[in-house]
């Protein structure tokens, strides 16, 4: 074989390493970023989800939402600003929203507003299916059920049982902790303790999944490990990073 045959094949077989690494799964672990696949030390027993950004993705059902309400109020509102509302409440993404506003809302004022804007988005949602679920994501559910995990929904959001409904996502978890069961908001951990408590765990025996900077801090706050997803892998705060949810199951043998 020629010196120049061999240096071609050196070549390719580079490349393709080159390309396998830059398709890996990254996994942040305490604070050392890793390629490749990582089996965790400790074993968990329970798994809590966020809802938005994590399962399922509404958030551009909730930009229109905001922008038509913020549109008819003569608020400047923007995709920046609906960054920030990220694993926010609705009052809370209300009051953000209020920033930009030249006058004052009472507090009568402001719940109307924040059900105008539910209105929107409830219509929205509407048009959700189980297709709206991406097949690798119900398959991950499945075998996560199969390894024994206990499941549970935390998200600040009231709308989330009628989204698992629309969904067909409801019967894959054990319990769900949302906006109609606490009264606080993303980063308190409320959501997440309270998910945990429903499955009867501690929080050092779950893991918390999150696309948000907030969510992230609350299962933190919380004293959770925390896989993040799509924005919050651009933290340095999370347990483990992943590029794509089905990964997860990587982390959960």
């Amino acid at each position: 074989m020629s010196s120049d045959l061999l240096e071609d094949i050196r070549q390719v077989l580079a490349f393709e390493k080159r390309q396998k690494r830059t398709n890996m799964t990254i996994i942040k672990v305490r604070g050392e970023s890793k390629e490749g696949t990582y089996m965790p030390e400790k074993k968990y027993k329970g798994v809590i989800f966020d809802l938005d950004g994590v399962l399922v993705f509404t958030d551009h059902y909730h930009y229109l939402a905001w922008k038509r309400l913020a549109d008819e109020e003569g608020i400047y509102f923007d995709e920046t600003i609906n960054d920030r509302l990220r694993g926010v409440s609705r009052m809370d993404s209300l009051e953000i929203i209020l920033e930009k506003s030249r006058r004052r809302y009472s507090f009568a004022e402001k719940a109307a507003l924040a059900e105008r804007k539910n209105n929107y988005y409830k219509e929205y949602l509407k048009t959700m299916s189980p297709s709206s679920v991406r097949k690798e994501t119900r398959a991950t559910l499945v075998e996560l059920r199969k390894r024994s995990y206990r499941l549970a929904i935390g998200s600040s959001s009231k709308n989330t049982k009628f989204i698992l409904n629309q969904t067909d996502l409801a019967s894959y978890f054990d319990a769900v902790s949302d906006g109609t069961n606490i009264t606080k908001s993303k980063p308190d951990p409320e959501v997440f303790l309270k998910a945990a408590d429903f499955i009867s765990l501690e929080p050092k025996d779950c893991v918390v999944m999150e696309d948000a900077f907030a969510g992230i801090d609350a299962g933190y706050n919380g004293g959770f490990d925390t896989i993040a997803i799509g924005e919050a892998t651009k933290y340095d705060r999370p347990t483990y990073k992943v590029m794509q949810f089905e990964d997860i199951l990587e982390i959960l043998k």
